[in-house]
């Protein structure tokens, strides 16, 4: 899941500064971990301690409750019962990462990706987001090619993977809606030649920076199998303590 969490650091400058071009500093000053990273960790420590999604994400928002959270997450973690609040957020889909590298199954891959978005993210699309990137993650792991994972998010949760990578660069607007960012972080993944390059045209096409990165990194690192140590050390200098723990855990345990 380290790929998740480089895309959203590498992603985070630009999130409401959009750059439309892949020639950026992938870190620098205003490089930091998010939400996107927080609540990934906190999905990785719930597969690891077998929990439920809605103490942990609860638990991290306390822990980091600056990282910049959406105003309903903000407000359900405050909350002293809370419920799923029917969103189709994106952030069901930014957090998911670990689901695809810790499930046996596609179908298991299913089933966990929209167990963990439903405690907020109840909506059918918020749902459908979720196990859209999980889904590619865990098929990009098992060794499936990247027409066999276009073909089968395209068939299944009926994404338009088709638009040009320069088209979305003219085009595309801020869109923080799993419909909206989804697809986009999936089409950079599809059109990349390796792990930088995809997080690179992730953070190009602009809209939610950050997020489209996290989403699009976790599918490029199951799908390239590694990432450059020298990348993997930037992103773990900009963690405290807590999150590298959880993440060296969760690589040692599952081999990511």
């Amino acid at each position: 899941m380290i790929g998740a969490i480089i895309g959203d650091i590498a992603g985070s400058p630009y999130e409401r500064h959009n750059i439309k071009t892949t020639d950026f500093p992938l870190f620098g000053p205003r490089s930091r971990f998010t939400d996107d990273t927080v609540l990934t960790v906190a999905t990785a420590e719930a597969i690891l301690r077998g929990g439920d999604y809605r103490d942990f994400y609860r638990e991290y928002y306390r822990r980091y409750p600056d990282a910049g959270y959406g105003g309903f997450f903000r407000q359900w973690g405050a909350a002293r019962d809370p419920a799923p609040y029917g969103s189709f957020g994106n952030g069901s889909a930014m957090r998911v990462s670990p689901v695809g590298f810790a499930c046996a199954t596609l179908e298991e891959t299913l089933r966990e990706a929209a167990r963990s978005a439903a405690v907020t993210h109840d909506h059918p699309e918020g749902i459908r987001g979720a196990q859209a990137v999980a889904s590619a993650v865990f098929l990009a792991r098992s060794g499936a090619g990247k027409d066999a994972i276009r073909d089968y998010i395209a068939g299944t949760f009926r994404y338009d993977l088709s638009a040009d990578i320069d088209w979305l660069r003219k085009h595309y607007t801020f869109d923080v809606s799993c419909q909206g960012s989804v697809p986009q972080a999936i089409i950079a993944f599809l059109r990349s030649r390796d792990f930088e390059d995809a997080v690179r045209i992730a953070v190009s096409i602009g809209g939610d920076s950050d997020t489209i990165a996290c989403m699009c990194g976790g599918i490029a690192q199951a799908h390239y199998g590694s990432v450059p140590a020298g990348i993997t050390e930037e992103a773990m200098k900009r963690l405290d303590g807590k999150l590298r723990d959880v993440i060296e855990k969760f690589r040692a345990a599952y081999g990511c």
